[in-house]
């Protein structure tokens, strides 16, 4: 399997894939997914789901990136499934990553899509001053804020939200995330349909990038050091990998 360049996404389809899983990372590493998400989504190809990773570049309007993420996948979708796929039924997950969790929220609560579920992992939903640097620096009464606010944003899934499956997923050391908050507004939506767990790691855990670290002539403790961070981060990685695919497929996954 190799990545290619299809509609404004980067697609990785096995053969005869269990199903889609539409991936959208975080906000300031969003722009080249299939490089920085490459060994969590080609763990999940690898284990037989066809990605689509589609690209965006962060700005304050959140809603018309959604818009235009969500056009760029259902092009994409459309020549795999009339191409490669023969039109044969496949399921389609939506998974994203920090802000990529909150645009397919958006997604979900604006339009009418199919999704068979969604993987939210690390979840946040702040201010605009709290997420931009330097922001904070701007006169007061200069309004600086995301399209839909926070607040609205809670609204919409409360009340519009449509994909009832969802696996929520928090880090153990990520101080900006917000799962608990949404665990509570899609309890409220979709009762006995939301899946939470909490694993090691942090925020930067999914991204989960081989540290290339090469062990000098003798062993020092700086390399000792070196290949403990590695293990930590290959070990995290690894559990994020395991419960995503468990919940996808609980009876092939263990």
């Amino acid at each position: 399997m190799e990545w290619k360049e299809l509609a404004g996404n980067w697609v990785l389809i096995p053969d005869r894939p269990l199903a889609i899983i539409h991936f959208l990372g975080g906000a300031f590493v969003a722009t080249a997914p299939q490089v920085t998400y490459r060994l969590l989504l080609e763990t999940m190809a690898n284990n037989g789901f066809g990605i689509i990773a589609t690209p965006f570049i962060n700005t304050l309007d959140h809603e018309a990136i959604a818009q235009s993420v969500l056009v760029n996948f259902e092009r994409g979708w459309q020549r795999l499934e009339a191409g490669l796929l023969k039109r044969r039924y496949v399921p389609i997950y939506g998974m994203g990553h920090s802000m990529g969790s909150k645009l397919h929220l958006l997604i979900g609560s604006l339009w009418q899509v199919e999704r068979s579920g969604n993987i939210l992992i690390s979840y946040n939903n702040f201010s605009a001053r709290r997420s931009i640097p330097f922001v904070e620096q701007f006169p007061t009464a200069f309004s600086v804020e995301f399209t839909p606010s926070p607040a609205q944003t809670d609204r919409l899934i409360q009340m519009n939200y449509q994909v009832r499956r969802n696996l929520l997923i928090q880090f153990r050391n990520d101080e900006i995330d917000q799962t608990p908050s949404l665990q509570t507004i899609l309890n409220g939506r979709f009762p006995d349909m939301v899946s939470f767990c909490r694993l090691p790691g942090n925020h930067l855990t999914p991204l989960g990038q081989d540290i290339k670290w090469q062990v000098g002539d003798s062993y020092s403790p700086i390399d000792a050091i070196g290949q403990f961070l590695k293990q930590e981060v290959f070990r995290d990685l690894g559990y994020l990998e395991k419960e995503i695919l468990r919940w996808l497929d609980p009876f092939a996954f263990h």
